[in-house]
């Protein structure tokens, strides 16, 4: 299971800071950014390799379940 910020909420704040940096902002200036939204990820194949059961109620609340 990995539990992560949204990667494609990162990328575009990420774009955004650039695109304020080529207009002349200092970075220093610019904010730091924490991810607001998380994302759940089980993976099924590795727990059954590893021997363990996920239980249902995990798999409901996962944002991906990679089979």
């Amino acid at each position: 299971m990995a539990y992560e910020g949204d990667l494609g909420e990162l990328g575009r704040r990420t774009a955004d800071d650039v695109h304020e940096i080529l207009k002349g902002a200092k970075p220093g200036d610019i904010p730091i950014y924490q991810p607001i939204k998380f994302e759940l990820i089980v993976n099924l194949k590795t727990a059954a390799a590893l021997g363990l059961t996920v239980p249902p109620s995990i798999l409901a609340r996962a944002d991906e379940v990679i089979e």
